[in-house]
């Protein structure tokens, strides 16, 4: 027999969980590239439990960014980044912009990877395969597709201005390829692919850093995406507020109704001692 008091409890902690991941979910609404998180639950039957937290994997919607090298993946799909000590990371959040050196970078100064092209838009073959662990030091060194993945940089030359010293400007289409462009678009020249994968199962990466992820046994290795690259764009949130909205009024109801399992089982117990005295 299970002890009313006991669940009583058990349940309440839980659901003030529930509660505070709902409320952290509408209060990111706003936030560019957040994943929504949705709990499991196991039995609320004397200790109530998360299954587990996954992210909700589809796409937020696209909002326009404050430069053209800003992006937005259409479809699933993560960009791929690394951070200063060499570690690969994932997400959507594609606030990218060219920094004064040429160097491609994140917010949060993580450098985004792509695939250098030759002139025909091939990607330049690398000689080593992927590591078994893609977002590890020696996993930077091969994508995918066994193809190595590299800084993306595009400087410009002070003394005429131009990208890499001849190109007026630079284009990226939505196949991810970047373009250098002179002679009013006459020219155009393929340079970089910028590097996108996906996983089998989106939902069980692992969130090392606020937009940022990593692989999981879960998750399964990233494999090469497909998606649409939009840019002058960047991903908003993927919460669904009226979702969330409707959860909280469910928690709520249950936070009170084990309350009132919590105070009867209370009242009994006081009762009861009574008797025994």
């Amino acid at each position: 027999m299970n002890d009313p008091f006991i669940t009583g409890i058990n349940t309440q902690r839980k659901s003030m969980d529930w509660m505070n991941l709902l409320i952290t979910n509408m209060t990111n609404i706003y936030s560019p590239g957040y994943r929504e998180r949705k709990a499991n639950f196991g039995t609320f039957l004397q200790d109530t439990n998360f299954d587990d937290i996954r992210l909700k994997a589809w796409q937020g919607k696209s909002m326009p960014g404050t430069a053209p090298e800003n992006l937005y993946i259409e479809g699933k799909g993560f960009f791929v980044v690394k951070k200063t000590n060499g570690l690969n990371l994932y997400t959507r959040l594609g606030e990218f912009n060219f920094q004064g050196d040429g160097s491609y970078k994140t917010k949060d100064g993580y450098s985004v990877q792509g695939y250098i092209l030759n002139d025909k838009g091939e990607i330049m073959a690398g000689s080593s395969p992927q590591s078994s662990r893609p977002h590890s030091v020696a996993g930077s060194q091969g994508g995918p597709d066994f193809n190595a993945m590299t800084d993306i940089k595009l400087w410009r030359d002070p003394s005429n201005g131009k990208w890499l010293g001849k190109y007026d400007e630079f284009k990226i289409k939505k196949d991810g390829i970047i373009y250098g462009q002179a002679e009013k678009g006459k020219v155009s020249v393929p340079l970089y692919k910028i590097a996108h994968v996906k996983f089998p199962n989106a939902a069980q990466v692992s969130e090392v850093q606020d937009g940022y992820f990593a692989e999981t046994p879960e998750s399964g290795k990233p494999i090469l995406g497909n998606a649409i690259i939009r840019s002058g764009l960047i991903e908003m949130a993927n919460v669904h507020f009226k979702q969330n909205i409707s959860h909280l009024a469910e928690v709520k109801m249950q936070i009170e109704m084990t309350n009132k399992i919590i105070q009867t089982s209370k009242q009994l117990l006081q009762e009861s001692m009574k008797l025994l005295q």
